[in-house]
């Protein structure tokens, strides 16, 4: 059951909005295959259980931002709710008040999907210290490659729903933002 949700999939449906890593409501419905209304009723019947780091409701200024800057949101345009986000800590937390197999199963999924990002951040910060220490210990005739190994480091487009601009869009139609 480890490939009932490919890691790539979760992935494309993490979001980074106010600073956290986050996924949406109707997209962990989506997932959970249950409609989104039932997992926000679930929720609110045991809103102790989401305190707002674990969970936050989008302003309306953040969703029209989302619908404007990613296609796949456009039928929120006219939606008078706000969807709702929930950090890695909350889609844990899911787990508890949603008692289905699938639930459980796509819980972790989404929990190793956010562990492997959060080690392919760690691997990329050890390696930009690594080539800043080389750098710095060896002289001039290297210069001309730890330029070039800078220039390969410079963060890649990431993916953000709430960048401004009108930039090229990724594989979910949502505008590529340089960091």
């Amino acid at each position: 059951m480890s490939d009932l949700v490919p890691v790539e999939i979760i992935a494309e449906k993490i979001f980074l909005i106010r600073e956290q890593k986050v996924m949406l409501d109707r997209d962990l419905a989506k997932l959970y295959e249950v409609p989104t209304k039932r997992l926000n009723e679930q929720v609110k019947r045991n809103i102790k259980r989401f305190p707002d780091d674990f969970m936050f409701q989008l302003t309306s200024e953040e969703k029209n931002e989302l619908v404007a800057n990613c296609d796949r949101f456009k039928t929120l345009k006219h939606s008078t709710v706000n969807p709702y986000a929930f950090t890695e800590q909350g889609v844990a937390m899911l787990s508890s008040v949603l008692n289905s197999d699938r639930a459980i199963q796509v819980n972790i999924q989404i929990m190793r999907t956010f562990t492997q990002m959060r080690q392919m951040m760690l691997s990329y910060k050890d390696l930009k210290e690594k080539i800043e220490k080389m750098e710095s210990k060896y002289d001039k005739q290297f210069r001309i490659v730890f330029q070039a190994l800078k220039k390969m480091l410079v963060k890649s487009p990431s993916i953000s729903p709430l960048s401004r601009g009108r930039s090229p869009k990724d594989k979910r139609g949502c505008v590529l933002k340089n960091e």
